[in-house]
């Protein structure tokens, strides 16, 4: 660790005593705003128009300055080597189920992208979908797996060239083959199930000019039934009001249409809908965008909402889906002095905190039993207890300093790992 240190204090030397650089002159045009009978001068807003020539012309200087000092730093070569070395080793993430297979994604060492395989039963692990394989320059990502209630159908999101905008493709999971089209230009969106005829998304409408700088600023929800065109997707949410941010999901017993509308990255206005009452309203839960409030999970009419509601460290509530209004919340897991992260698998809560710099991890019942604090072997930080109401075990990930990333299963009813 010394000789790294030593290594890189060498290089930032070198760098500061190699003589004067010499920059692309970057030319100031200015543009004069004025906000509150205050003018303000922004000489450098020509910058923002990524379709610009000029722009282009910029950046390629730019580049070929930095790439040309760079490539003459002779121990660039050994701290590459170094890093290389280190970052080669086999790494898995949790697993999880899903169907009749246990999903899990795995790095044999210095892949781009983790690569997803599965294995039903004992059976021999098999690979599910390689990232790695999408194009041969490695520029386009996987950026999110959403799986049917029974595991059946798969809708993933790719990302190219680290661009927001995804594109989603279906699949049946047993044989690999696609179901319907492609869906195209989807932005800041997850992808929720409706048994298995189709899934809600949200997107914004495409920009007409630069899809890096125009400016998206009213997200919606759609519906998607599966073998039907894009173009007839029914917008369900967010054409009425403007918000910047806008989610839906159905419960897992599929019973209720649960939507979040944001203005900004804090503070959501939460909504509730029975999907199995004809012409019923959205039922408004929260307002003023003054929470972060979220329904965790609902047994029948009774919901669980996480919280930040004058509760800044997190807390659960209870309360009925036909009067979900905050006057009627009831407290089921209280704020505490450290904050809340819940998750939940096996027909159980599960109330994590970091205490003193180590995971504690708290098993309740729906009844709001305390059931046990989980055990681990040692102190040190903890992530995972996700899982299906089903499973009798569940999955976690624990690490300390003398303990690499691990993952243990977790017996829900015995609570032994």
């Amino acid at each position: 660790m010394k000789q790294f240190i030593i290594l890189l204090a060498s290089i930032l030397f070198s760098f500061y005593s190699s003589g004067q650089i010499e920059y692309p002159i970057t030319e100031r045009i200015i543009v004069t705003d004025t906000y509150f009978d205050t003018k303000v001068e922004d000489p450098y807003r020509w910058l923002e128009d990524d379709t610009s020539p000029h722009v282009k012309d910029w950046i390629t200087k730019q580049n070929e300055l930095t790439f040309s000092y760079l490539e003459q730093i002779p121990e660039r070569e050994n701290l590459k080597n170094r890093l290389e070395k280190l970052w080669d080793y086999e790494k898995i993430g949790t697993p999880f189920n899903e169907g009749n297979y246990t999903y899990f994604y795995k790095n044999y060492g210095l892949q781009n992208q983790h690569v997803l395989y599965r294995k039903k039963g004992d059976e021999q692990e098999e690979l599910f979908i390689d990232p790695n394989q999408f194009s041969e320059d490695g520029t386009i990502s996987l950026s999110g797996t959403y799986f049917s209630k029974d595991g059946s159908l798969l809708a993933y999101s790719i990302s190219e060239g680290g661009s927001d905008w995804r594109k989603i493709i279906v699949i049946e999971t047993e044989n690999k083959t696609m179901v319907g089209d492609t869906l195209l230009d989807v932005k800041f969106s997850g992808i929720s199930w409706n048994g298995n005829k189709g899934f809600y998304y949200s997107s914004y409408d495409k920009p007409k000019n630069s899809v890096l700088s125009d400016k998206t600023d009213r997200h919606k929800l759609y519906y998607h039934q599966l073998n039907t065109l894009q173009k007839d997707d029914k917008v369900i949410f967010g054409h009425k009001e403007k918000f910047r941010y806008v989610s839906g999901y159905i419960t897992k017993d599929q019973n209720y249409l649960v939507i979040s509308g944001s203005k900004a990255t804090s503070g959501n206005n939460l909504y509730i809908k029975d999907m199995h009452k004809e012409n019923t309203e959205l039922i408004q839960i929260t307002y003023n965008f003054e929470s972060n409030s979220y329904i965790s999970h609902n047994i029948g009419s009774k919901l669980y909402i996480s919280t930040n509601l004058n509760a800044p460290n997190k807390k659960l509530i209870i309360v009925d889906a036909n009067t979900p209004q905050v006057e009627n919340w009831i407290d089921f897991i209280p704020e505490t002095e450290n904050v809340l992260s819940l998750s939940k698998g096996g027909g159980f809560f599960f109330a994590k905190y970091f205490v003193d710099a180590n995971s504690t991890v708290l098993q309740y019942k729906y009844d709001g039993e305390l059931v046990r604090e989980v055990e681990f072997f040692g102190k040190g930080n903890v992530s995972g207890f996700g899982g299906k109401e089903e499973q009798k075990e569940i999955f976690y990930n624990f690490s300390n300093y003398i303990t690499p990333r691990s993952s243990f299963k977790y017996n829900v009813e015995t609570g032994e790992s």
